[in-house]
């Protein structure tokens, strides 16, 4: 796409791939630039610095903070930590509800995300993003919550039979540090939002959670080798990654949906000295002369916390190189780092500009979407010729013991519901027309003959969970289980408001194989459809081809790439 009078969204925007990220799209004058960032000085901070830097540029740039995992009245004025959020039962309830219960409207308003997106955040137009680059880091994000340490307090609380535990609030606690729940509603999100938005293009610079270095990777943060939670961190980068080549894949989203993964240590954002900061504080000096020492045959002297030492009253200052996420480091840990055989180096500004390449229509041989695409195995000329070979022999053992029709195992009972129907249509029709010419009452009135006198086709419907709306509306025919609640999503709906449904669908499926049987015969259709009936033997309806049509068009599930 072309950047220039673009409105260019970059989430991560302040960090140190994300302002170079914002350094090579300036350059190429969209029309609005908004940097998100989790902290409002920081977003503030790097949109000043980015209008003295192009002081003569006519692109608006636009601040906007605030952590995208979290709801956004959760965030007008001082924005609320997680750990705020956490410490309060009732936001703490929202939150784990926002990641577990099924998604809503209600949860796409809230979102943050999405009103970044859409433009509808504090301080924005309300001007939707043309595009998306995510330069967060969200992988650590995500699997620096620590389970691990969630699970190991309540285990230990659990083995204290003494201690006085708020069981209610501790499970809570661990439920909200489940990785794979926050990723999966957090890429629904991003979908949704994208989707709504009609954004164009959607870049993210992922991580492989090591530095590009394998298990045996040396350096842990100071946590145990190997790392649980560094390795949970490539396993959560791994998993979004899928994710957003699922969304690649998707329908009605971005064009453009592609990530550069860098897999070095990145660097550099500033070379200097002065105070040593971690987690944004200071490092405070402390001594511990000789007449302090403590016993290593004491347990209490071996305590990770505790208070030993005498504070120095100052701060530890140094020589350091910043380089960004990884944090602070000396030279000596600077050349081991990035000494051959160890992590190595690339810097933020080649991923920039990989980004804004592959962002303005480049092929840099970078994007890890385009290369699951290539790897990938699809579909077949031998599973498609076998398949024909396997329902051949399944329709054969049909004539001989009667059509099974669904066994409700693949999902969702939608699937078997629209499947029952169509099988209880073409028992009664036969044919297309049989069902387009017939009252819908009629129809009704017949399918619901054919179940009350057909027990053994009852049985199959009602014993895989799929319920039976009779014909009044209100009357149920059902078993011990029921995998709906309602007749859309998977009741074998025998009304006549059902009946005008289906007759509409083959009234639109057989207006359509009209126009694909005309004058034009070439492969411009796909003429296995069930809307090229035309091309069959008569206009029998074909239970299996109308669902596969339904879910295709009506529900659209479409195959984007094959």
């Amino acid at each position: 796409m072309d950047v220039a009078g673009k409105r260019i969204l970059v989430l991560g925007g302040a960090g140190l791939v994300g302002t170079a990220v914002c350094r090579e799209l300036m350059a190429r004058t969209p029309s609005a630039l908004v940097v998100a960032a989790r902290r409002p000085e920081r977003a503030q901070q790097r949109s000043a610095a980015l209008r003295a830097e192009f002081p003569g540029a006519s692109t608006r740039i636009e601040p906007a903070w605030g952590d995208v995992f979290l709801r956004a009245e959760w965030q007008a004025g001082s924005p609320l930590t997680r750990a705020a959020v956490l410490a309060d039962p009732q936001r703490r309830r929202r939150l784990i509800a926002d990641v577990l219960e099924p998604l809503n409207e209600e949860m796409i308003a809230a979102s943050l995300l999405n009103q970044l997106v859409s433009g509808r955040a504090a301080g924005l137009d309300g001007t939707p993003a043309d595009a998306v680059v995510d330069c967060m880091n969200t992988a650590t994000a995500l699997s620096y919550q620590n389970i691990y340490a969630a699970a190991g307090r309540m285990a230990r609380l659990a083995a204290d039979t003494q201690a006085a535990v708020d069981w209610a609030e501790e499970v809570e606690q661990l439920l909200a540090a489940l990785y794979v729940p926050q990723l999966v509603r957090h890429v629904q999100l991003l979908n949704e939002a994208l989707r709504r938005a009609r954004t164009q293009a959607y870049i993210k610079v992922g991580t492989s959670g090591s530095g590009g270095m394998g298990l045996n990777i040396p350096y842990t943060h100071g946590e145990e080798k190997p790392s649980r939670m560094l390795l949970s961190k490539a396993a959560v980068a791994g998993a979004q990654t899928l994710l957003t080549f699922l969304m690649a894949r998707t329908p009605g989203g971005p064009e453009i949906v592609k990530e550069i993964k860098p897999t070095a240590c990145i660097g550099w954002r500033a070379i200097a000295h002065g105070a040593i900061r971690a987690g944004g504080r200071s490092i405070s000096r402390y001594d511990c002369p000789p007449e302090r020492a403590v016993s290593r045959d004491d347990p209490r002297s071996l305590e990770p916390r505790g208070e030993f030492g005498e504070p120095a009253g100052t701060d530890l200052e140094g020589v350091y190189i910043d380089t960004g996420e990884n944090g602070l480091f000396s030279a000596d840990e600077f050349e081991v780092i990035t000494a051959p055989g160890q992590m190595q180096l690339v810097t933020a500004e080649e991923i920039a500009r990989n980004v804004v390449r592959e962002l303005t229509g480049g092929n840099t041989g970078r994007d890890v979407i385009a290369a699951l695409d290539g790897a990938v195995m699809g579909p077949t000329h031998r599973g498609g010729h076998l398949r024909e070979a396997a329902l051949t022999r399944l329709r054969q053992l049909e004539r001989e013991h009667g059509t099974s029709v669904a066994f409700e195992m693949l999902g969702p009972p939608r699937l078997s519901k629209l499947l029952f129907e169509a099988h209880l249509l073409r028992r009664r029709c036969g044919a297309v027309n049989a069902v387009l010419s017939s009252a819908p009452a009629e129809l009704a009135a017949d399918l619901e003959r054919e179940v009350f006198a057909d027990a053994d086709l009852r049985q199959r419907i009602v014993s895989i969970g799929i319920p039976i709306l009779l014909s009044d509306g209100v009357q149920l025919l059902r078993g011990p289980l029921a995998k709906a609640d309602d007749p859309e999503r998977g009741w074998v709906d025998l009304t006549a408001a059902n009946m005008r449904r289906w007759q509409q669908r083959l009234e639109t499926i057989s207006e359509q194989a009209v126009r694909e049987s005309g004058a034009d015969s070439s492969s411009r259709y796909d003429r296995t459809s069930a809307a090229s009936m035309a091309w069959r033997d008569g206009d029998e309806l074909d239970t299996a081809a109308v669902v596969a049509w339904i879910m295709t068009v009506e529900e659209g599930g479409a195959r984007y790439k094959s």
